[in-house]
């Protein structure tokens, strides 16, 4: 809104209503308008969709104080404080492990990558204390607990953790006019200083001429809003507007107008890989069982074959009943899938005893 642009278009508006041309002046009020409300309405749904993504960095934490096991907001902790942690939590802080049962840490949030990492406690409390750089001793705010628990005591938050010092670094970055727009604002200026001349001139021999200074300054200013070019603002601003629209369709977010401009001028688009381009969940694209192999990419829900039920049925019954591991989830979703309203599959059956993982070695 503040673009000298739209600036000529609002006192286009205003010059018009002045002179007493109530159809030409609400027109472009209405553009004006019109302006305003998509950008504001696309911004701010933008905006929106982002504070979502913003609360997953401070979410809630279970915390020992005053020697009871507490919930408190992620805003409330602070260095020292000792996390409980289990399977499902996501991270409020930067934290050095203190003890552990087997657990697994999604840090695709932070770093990109979609397979889980595994943890492990600090020797001692002055090692978990210690700026070591072993990266397995160490948990980071923002990514999510996918299996085991553990303790672990904060040693970062806010802006001082990883995640803060990237919002941080992302706050600091100034925002620049599109190269389209440097080019457009050049070529408005060069015009206007064409219409202020041609109109001076056009007021000098019209007052000359007839002696009517009046009529020449009104002619002047007819002629100069003429010229200038108010139809600029309107195509540089609803059709990128009008894009953003249609690419949030399609579950694309822009958060600010002006990259519309960048996009449509983009040849050749360089992405990162897993995490960026994908769902980051896990799927079960084909079965075995003795003597028999399925592809599942073109099967149909109800469609899978006898002799492959009680593979999946396992798998499930092997797994957590509610998983937050992507493997266990891709089990889970598959018997949804092909064996819904089956017997294969048991949700009034209730877990008696849970078997850790058994490593052979």
């Amino acid at each position: 809104m503040g673009e000298p642009m739209f600036l000529l278009l609002l006192v286009a508006s205003v010059l018009y209503l002045l002179l007493g041309e109530l159809q030409e002046g609400l027109i472009l009020v209405g553009l004006v308008l019109v302006i305003l409300g998509l950008t504001l309405y696309q911004e701010g749904k933008t905006e929106r969709a982002v504070q979502a993504l913003r609360d997953l960095s401070s979410p809630h934490a279970r915390v020992i104080r005053d020697g009871q096991a507490q919930t408190i907001a992620g805003l409330a902790l602070v260095r020292g404080d000792i996390l409980l942690l289990a399977e499902g939590d996501r991270i409020a802080a930067d934290a050095m492990l203190l003890s552990a049962s087997e657990l697994l840490v999604d840090e695709s949030l932070l770093t990109g990558e979609s397979e889980p990492v595994a943890k492990q406690a600090a020797a001692s409390t002055q090692q978990a204390q210690s700026p070591s750089d072993d990266t397995a001793k160490r948990l980071y705010s923002g990514t999510l607990v996918v299996r085991g628990q553990a303790v672990a005591q904060v040693a970062a938050t806010g802006a001082r953790s990883q995640m803060g010092q990237i919002g941080t670094a992302l706050h600091s970055v100034q925002a620049e006019p599109s190269p389209l727009r440097q080019q457009t604002a050049q070529l408005v200026r060069r015009l206007a200083w064409i219409a202020l001349g041609l109109s001076l001139l056009l007021i000098a021999m019209s007052g000359l001429m007839r002696g009517d200074w009046l009529q020449a300054l009104l002619s002047g200013i007819a002629l100069a809003m003429a010229l200038l070019p108010q139809e600029f603002t309107v195509v540089l601003t609803v059709l990128p507007a009008l894009g953003a629209w249609r690419l949030s369709r399609e579950k694309v977010l822009t958060r600010r107008i002006a990259a519309i401009e960048t996009l449509g001028a983009t040849s050749v688009l360089c992405v990162d890989k897993t995490g960026t381009l994908t769902h980051n969940r896990m799927t079960v694209a084909h079965l075995h069982v003795a003597g028999a192999d399925l592809a599942l990419k073109r099967l149909r829900p109800g469609e899978l074959p006898e002799a492959f039920h009680t593979l999946v049925e396992f798998s499930i019954l092997a797994s957590e009943t509610d998983p937050f591991d992507p493997m266990e989830q891709a089990f889970h979703r598959l018997g949804q899938q092909f064996l819904a309203d089956t017997e294969h599959i048991h949700h009034d059956w209730a877990l008696v005893h849970e078997y850790g993982p058994i490593l052979f070695v």
